[in-house]
């Protein structure tokens, strides 16, 4: 029969999709935004419940959404989105025609500004592009920064690169110098903070798999020298 503690371990949290006894809701701050975050998952980081950023992103924004998949092509909800006139759609992927955030304005004019940001590794990000007819046709949105990703658990394919959540507060960031959204500083800097927990435990358990691992070894060394010495 299995004890308490672990089944307790296993059970899910289907807020945050992490062991309920590692559940980050309590590190989550909502932030009400007036731009309205479209989150697209790739499938493979749907399944990366320990290290995705991508629904802490999506807990964190009230006014967002998630969607899995590869091709959005027919997804309804997104082309519902993309067909409505009211709304002025974006797609978060840099290139030479992109609007560049640190120095171009965007125009709402009385319109609802919605971007669309891919969850993803970068292959797989331009898989999405690629398969998801709808999102080619979108206006692109970039930006540049000087920072370093936090995300210390995972090797970054290039040093400018960020994590989906890193990504959206500088994106939150430039539309509050852009008066877009009315966020406070003091807000905008807590909304890594489910983010940084997520990373500091997991470096936590590599540290205590290491020192496991260690202390195996030594263990065996010491069988091994006593049963020489026998």
């Amino acid at each position: 029969m299995q004890g308490t503690e672990e089944v307790h371990t296993r059970v899910t949290c289907y807020v945050c999709y992490r062991p309920l006894s590692l559940c980050m809701c309590t590190s989550v701050n909502p932030i009400p935004t007036n731009t309205k975050f479209i989150i697209l998952m790739h499938p493979k980081e749907f399944k990366k419940t320990k290290n995705g950023s991508g629904r802490l992103t999506h807990l964190s924004l009230p006014n967002s959404q998630l969607y899995i998949d590869v091709d959005f092509t027919d997804h309804k909800a997104i082309n519902a989105l993309i067909d409505d006139q009211q709304n002025l759609c974006y797609v978060l992927y840099p290139g030479e025609d992109s609007v560049h955030l640190n120095t171009q304005k965007i125009e709402l004019v009385n319109r609802q500004l919605v971007i669309f940001i891919i969850d993803s590794t970068w292959p797989c990000s331009v898989k999405i592009l690629r398969l998801s007819h709808n999102l080619q046709n979108l206006p692109k949105l970039s930006f540049t920064h000087s920072k370093i990703s936090q995300f210390q658990i995972k090797e970054q394919p290039k040093e400018f690169c960020l994590s989906t959540m890193e990504s959206t507060l500088t994106i939150l960031e430039l539309l509050t110098s852009h008066g877009i959204e009315v966020i406070d500083e003091n807000v905008l800097s807590s909304f890594l903070d489910p983010f940084l927990s997520m990373v500091r435990y997991q470096i936590e358990c590599i540290s205590q798999t290491a020192i496991s691992h260690k202390t195996t070894k030594r263990f065996r060394v010491r069988q091994e020298q006593a049963i020489l010495e026998e």
